[in-house]
């Protein structure tokens, strides 16, 4: 009997997908939706640990008992959370236990090309977040996207004719558009968390511009997120959500404040403090202090001398 480790693969299409589960073949070969229930029971011995997929793959649970293993992690996934994976994202085994009830979308990318959800489904941010930033519905809510999979899940069953693909889409669009408007409900009902995750972004920036920015080059927001355990994605949404800037907004607010303290209090010449700061070239800290203050460094400086 082969191991675990032995079934690790990249689904490049959705039927391989189906038949490494050891479903039926999707009525279509670039989208499924496949609904684990009581009568239709989650095969765990069956289930593949994967690290690629080609295409998007949205989970809705709507009953778990117990943790659901992501990774090397367990998390609470309880009635009403949703996961989001884009194409090529790296991903850690998914174990889902017997008493997971839950709907999977599958979309192949070319499923919706030359439509404008093509470009519009890469503006959503909630397809970077990890595992741990899943979408957590309230009953209302949850009861609005079990109607849209459930339209869905008619249209797939049912004869396909020539508007099945703008009537999946179309369910699509709306799914994601609210989708877009919980998480920020999330963010909003989640504001003393997030102002702890504020107040730690802060304390991160200060230490790096203190000590790192010699070593390790001018902050992103991958190395902050990575320090409070988020995804960039996330961390981005939820700054903006809270604040009204993104990651990277916020990062060079405060590489700005930084600067401006040199330029003040130093005589350090404009290469040096673009040096310390973790600029590899000084034309590249003139112009982010430029674009930010509508003065150069210089400019800056002689306006308080």
């Amino acid at each position: 009997m082969k191991s675990k480790e032995d079934k690790l693969i990249r689904f490049i299409s959705i039927s391989e997908s189906h038949k490494a589960f050891g479903l039926p073949a999707p009525q279509h070969p670039l989208i499924s939706l496949v609904h684990f229930n009581e009568e239709s029971p989650f095969n765990t011995e069956m289930a593949p640990i994967y690290d690629v997929l080609s295409f998007y793959k949205i989970t809705f649970i709507t009953k778990n008992s117990g943790k659901l293993k992501y990774g090397q992690n367990y998390y609470d996934y309880n009635e009403g959370s949703m996961l989001f994976l884009a194409p090529n994202q790296l991903v850690g085994t998914v174990e889902y236990n017997k008493n997971t009830h839950c709907y999977i979308l599958l979309i192949h990318p070319d499923f919706i090309l030359g439509h404008p959800l093509a470009k519009k489904i890469k503006q959503y941010g909630y397809f970077s977040y990890s595992s741990n930033e899943a979408l957590h519905l309230s009953e209302t809510e949850r009861q609005i996207i079990l109607s849209v999979y459930q339209i869905m899940e008619q249209e797939l069953n049912s004869r396909v004719d020539e508007f099945s693909q703008e009537v999946i889409i179309a369910q699509l669009e709306l799914m994601l558009s609210y989708v877009n408007r919980f998480y920020k409900r999330q963010f909003i009902t989640r504001k003393a968390v997030n102002k702890d995750i504020l107040h730690n972004t802060e304390r991160i920036l200060d230490e790096y511009l203190g000590q790192k920015t010699l070593v390790l080059g001018v902050p992103t927001v991958k190395y902050v997120a990575d320090q409070l355990h988020l995804s960039s994605g996330y961390l981005s949404d939820m700054l903006r959500s809270l604040i009204g800037k993104s990651g990277k907004q916020y990062i060079h607010e405060k590489l700005i404040e930084k600067a401006k303290e040199k330029l003040i209090t130093s005589e350090l010449t404009i290469g040096e403090i673009a040096y310390e700061l973790g600029f590899e070239h000084p034309q590249s800290f003139s112009k982010l202090f430029k674009t930010k203050t509508n003065l150069s460094p210089l400019e800056f400086r002689r306006s308080f001398n």
